[in-house]
């Protein structure tokens, strides 16, 4: 998971937490807000863990949000290993930073967001593009959501 932020046409900056799934390259969950703190990332990786089950592994840059103690103590009480890359070493992480790059070339670059809630509502409205929609090469041409069922299959 990681960050990527851009800013409404106003001028406020916004950022967007992103949980991809390294198997499957799904979009987890996309989230943008003005702030996002560790309170609340925990929050919604509790929530995708309702939705899709725990992972094993938590993959982050050494951030503030991940490095704090709310999800230090949430991934340990959730038997979740926290794996930190390396400084300066994005490639570590390499498939959130290609998903980050995509989300900048494809969704963040061509729309100007005149509000939060429209910011948000395009997010969702891409992100299921990305998982439903749209073939990725890397998995035969298939949707993200349709390689995993293929893997669960």
């Amino acid at each position: 998971m990681d960050f990527v932020s851009d800013q409404l046409a106003n001028g406020q900056r916004f950022r967007i937490l992103n949980v991809v799934d390294d198997g499957t390259r799904e979009c987890v969950l996309s989230c943008a807000s003005t702030s996002i703190p560790g309170s609340t990332v925990v929050r919604l990786l509790a929530d995708a863990i309702q939705e899709r089950g725990k992972p094993k592994v938590l993959l982050t840059d050494k951030g503030p949000e991940f490095t704090g103690s709310a999800l230090d103590q949430w991934a340990y009480m959730q038997g979740i290993t926290h794996q930190f890359i390396d400084p300066g070493k994005p490639v570590q992480n390499a498939y959130i930073e290609s998903f980050n790059g995509r989300m900048r070339d494809g969704f963040l670059n061509v729309h100007w967001f005149l509000s939060m809630p429209q910011a948000r509502l395009s997010l969702a409205i891409w992100r299921r593009d990305y998982n439903v929609v749209r073939p990725h090469s890397p998995l035969g041409n298939l949707t993200p959501q349709e390689f995993a069922r293929q893997l669960a299959g």
